[in-house]
């Protein structure tokens, strides 16, 4: 049988366009994370509906819902590099390393997962922004020393110093977006194939 037509042309139009799609999302957030570099809920509000996006549109390219699965992981260095990439690279082109002491911890008083680090330098100076970690897991403590990087512009928010580093995080959203492209490559062609042989239903359960 010769199977169903199915114009390639189109098939491989709709490729690029994923693979636009999917290069645009991650320019998106990187703006937003840019423009908002105080604020990390706006481009992490903007890039995660982006994401989601991204693996629908590998989905309906396939037809079949496994792929847009297997996006999700190269979609979480896409959004982490593009959320975090602008202010460590602000941090590391202008931050101010500081040597202090955590003097206080507002989960002490307030309760909840959300902490507010007050920290002291070894001068004896105690900095107006709180060094923030929201969740469990910080391994911060009360008395704790480390070494911080703070925006001596009040911009980006206060960073452990260890913790930054924009050369990865570019690096992590750079592998993530080249996963992204080979996973619409692999779409675009197997969903090419598989509407020529007329399998087009069972998104979730086709493979």
């Amino acid at each position: 049988m010769g199977g169903y037509a199915v114009d390639p042309w189109r098939s491989f139009r709709r490729t690029v366009g994923a693979v636009l799609f999917g290069w645009a999302a991650a320019a998106v957030t990187a703006g937003a994370s840019y423009l908002a570099l105080r604020w990390v809920w706006v481009p992490i509000a903007v890039g995660v509906p982006l994401c989601l996006a991204f693996a629908v549109f590998l989905m309906l390219l396939h037809r079949a819902g496994w792929i847009a699965l297997l996006s999700f992981v190269p979609g979480l260095f896409v959004l982490v590099g593009a959320v975090q990439y602008a202010p460590e690279a602000a941090l590391e082109l202008r931050g101010v390393r500081e040597s202090v002491v955590i003097v206080a911890d507002s989960v002490d008083e307030t309760g909840g997962d959300n902490h507010r680090f007050t920290l002291r330098t070894a001068e004896g100076e105690e900095l107006a922004e709180r060094l923030t970690h929201n969740g469990d897991g910080s391994g911060l403590e009360v008395g704790d020393r480390l070494d911080v990087l703070r925006d001596p512009e009040g911009v980006a928010p206060m960073e452990q110093a260890d913790e930054v580093d924009a050369a990865g995080r570019l690096s992590g959203l750079i592998g993530g977006l080249v996963a992204w492209t080979l996973l619409a490559l692999l779409a675009g062609r197997r969903g090419h194939v598989r509407r020529r042989r007329g399998k087009t239903d069972s998104l979730l359960l086709s493979l």
